[in-house]
């Protein structure tokens, strides 16, 4: 049974086109991730789909039974409401009587011996029983907690955006609905939080509907996924990484059509050239058929985020922190922290929120000074920041000035130029939105354009700040793409596990104070969490021990743990077997090359063993750096 069925939906903004045609039937149990590129309308159709907007064209049917519960990506709260209060100020039936039981108990304990407030608490009381609503609040505080709210009676206005968005969270999963639209639901969440939410919403009955740039919680969470893209729309079913292969023989398929279509045109746009008039059927038709071809289009290669690497030389040093400490009031975040990074190195700092990861990065910046320590940064040392909150924008100016005010030309390693105009162009900003208003932008469009006037600056040293919350899938794969040819220093805070384990060779983590360095990316990281005690040194440095030392090595503390000492060993014997592998694929593949179903299953066993070959070929490559590095 469809709960909502959506016909020919289509919306606009001005000039702009968000989507049209669109098609969707939301089944009972369904689980449907919605991706495309910021600026394509996902946060709209769910607004539409919530009932808050109006399409400008086609028909969204909602069955008569159907419960809808809905978070935005900013929900509404009452300042001077308690974290529980605003928990359950939703409009659900459980809500309301939750909230009318509290108000009977206050009208009875302001009027003991009153009959009739007696009466209508027990009333109430009743009511509650028979709603199975005394349990809620016990499970709110379940989810409040593991969401890390734990002071339940505080304001929620002395509470942080991140905080108040996670309490709205709380409400939407415990109303009772039969589907779930959630906005951005990770934002502002670390790692451990995220992954209780993904067992929470897997293991709950109903249908979800979500937007997430989150690729494994989209993995692990939908079993489909609803792409809009260029006003188009498509769903495919499975997860997220069934989609990425069906969408790219979508656009193979797409892409052939495309050229045969462009071909058959321009040979009928010759005929028309020499001069062919209409004067029998025959050339009426054919006529009618270019006119046809001219109006038709299945579609190019989809253009990806292409984002050209500027380039500031680095010299030999670059950033160092010896001894570095930062407290607010009695609150330590972390302290003495010792770190030399390498020109090679792409650090992720995770630690749950609160733990000091922003003020690491400002240190790092400038723009905080630590408590003790030192962080000393070398002459060449250029630092770009992308920001959680983004500097104001002057909301009337154009896209392609407001870049321009950063550079008109970057150079790049190969020592050419790229025009502002052609790095928005490989950034999706096509002319015509090059020349449009900042302020008729979509936020997500507003931080790619930030993202992109950072990158402009061609900084040798790259901060990035929860890149993730706000930018999509394809701007997210082309800046890790952007971080595999970069030649600088990359530093990320980020609960994005995916994006973690694409870009990071390693993770320095802060736990309560304390700061340690995990060589490899946040997989390794987690798989070798029990080897680091909780009381481990506040140390994260593998690093010189003088804020004048510009190498890693003399650190007799480090040395490889159990399981890395056991990877070293076995790697290379487990390398050599899968490429001898790899060869008798090549010989069996020429010797079935008729047989297609062989074919098939040798060519998926082959690319799988090549994805593990080259994960374990980057294992063995850090392990045999960290080892050298000790030894040096």
């Amino acid at each position: 049974m469809a709960l909502i069925s959506i016909e020919n939906l289509g919306k606009s903004y001005g000039m702009k086109t968000l989507f049209r045609g669109m098609q969707l039937y939301i089944e009972d149990q369904d689980r449907i991730g919605i991706v495309g590129i910021n600026g394509t309308g996902k946060s709209t159709l769910l607004k539409i789909l919530a009932g808050l907007e109006s399409a400008d064209e086609g028909t969204v049917t909602t069955s008569k039974r159907t419960r809808i519960e809905y978070l935005p990506q900013s929900p509404d709260f009452d300042p001077d409401s308690t974290v529980m209060e605003q928990v359950f100020r939703g409009d659900s039936a459980l809500f309301t009587t939750i909230r009318a039981y509290e108000a009977a108990v206050e009208s009875a304990e302001r009027h003991p011996s009153d009959q009739e407030h007696l009466v209508h608490l027990q009333r109430m009381t009743d009511r509650m029983t028979a709603e199975n609503a005394w349990e809620v609040e016990s499970q709110v505080k379940t989810i409040l907690t593991k969401l890390s709210i734990h002071d339940f009676d505080k304001k929620v206005g002395e509470l942080s955006g991140g905080q108040r968005k996670r309490i709205a969270l709380a409400g939407a999963l415990i109303s009772p609905c039969d589907l779930l639209i959630l906005d951005e639901p990770t934002n502002h969440m670390d790692s451990e939080a995220i992954a209780w939410l993904e067992q929470y919403l897997s293991a709950r009955k109903g249908s979800l509907l979500m937007v997430t740039h989150d690729r494994y919680f989209l993995d692990r969470v939908c079993s489909k996924i609803f792409e809009i893209s260029k006003g188009a729309s498509y769903l495919y079913d499975g997860n997220y990484t069934t989609y990425v292969t069906a969408k790219a023989e979508r656009m193979q398929l797409a892409g052939s059509l495309e050229r045969k279509r462009q071909n058959l045109f321009r040979q009928e746009l010759a005929w028309i050239r020499t001069g062919a008039r209409a004067r029998s059927t025959k050339q009426k038709a054919r006529i009618q058929r270019f006119e046809e071809l001219k109006a038709t289009s299945y579609g190019e290669d989809e253009q990806m985020v292409s984002i050209p690497a500027g380039f500031t030389r680095l010299g030999k040093k670059t950033v160092i922190l010896d001894g570095v400490s930062k407290s607010y009031g009695d609150l330590t975040l972390f302290s003495d922290i010792s770190y030399t990074f390498l020109p090679t190195d792409r650090i992720g700092i995770v630690g749950l929120n609160g733990a000091g990861k922003s003020t690491l990065l400002n240190l790092i910046a400038g723009s905080l000074q630590p408590d003790s320590g030192m962080v000393e940064r070398g002459d060449t040392v250029k630092i770009g920041y992308y920001t959680q909150e983004a500097p104001e924008m002057n909301q009337n100016l154009k896209a392609i000035d407001y870049i321009k005010e950063t550079a008109e030309i970057i150079k790049d390693e190969s020592g050419g130029y790229i025009t502002a105009s052609q790095m928005m162009e490989r950034f999706l900003f096509p002319g015509e939105l090059q020349h449009a208003p900042i302020h008729s932008m979509s936020g997500g469009e507003r931080r790619r354009l930030y993202l992109l006037k950072i990158l402009m600056e061609a900084p040798n040293v790259l901060l990035l700040d929860e890149p993730t919350n706000d930018l999509d899938i394809d701007t997210l794969k082309a800046l890790e793409d952007y971080i595999d040819s970069y030649k600088g220093i990359v530093v990320a805070v980020s609960h994005d596990r995916y994006f973690l384990d694409r870009i990071c060779n390693v993770i320095l983590a802060i736990e309560k104070g304390h700061a340690a360095i995990h060589t490899g990316n946040y997989e390794d990281y987690m798989a070798g969490r029990v080897e680091v005690p909780a009381t481990s040194t506040v140390s994260a440095s593998p690093a010189a021990p003088s804020a004048s030392s510009a190498t890693r090595g003399g650190n007799r503390s480090e040395k490889l743990s159990y399981r890395e000492q056991q990877d070293l060993d076995s790697l290379g014997d487990e390398i050599e077997t899968m490429m001898l592998r790899l060869d008798a694929i090549e010989a069996e593949m020429t010797e079935k090359a008729a047989d297609f179903t062989a074919l098939q299953d040798l060519t998926e066993e082959q690319e799988a063993i090549e994805m593990a070959l080259l994960e374990k070929m980057e294992r063995l490559e850090a392990l045999q750096e960290k080892a050298a590095r000790i030894k040096g």
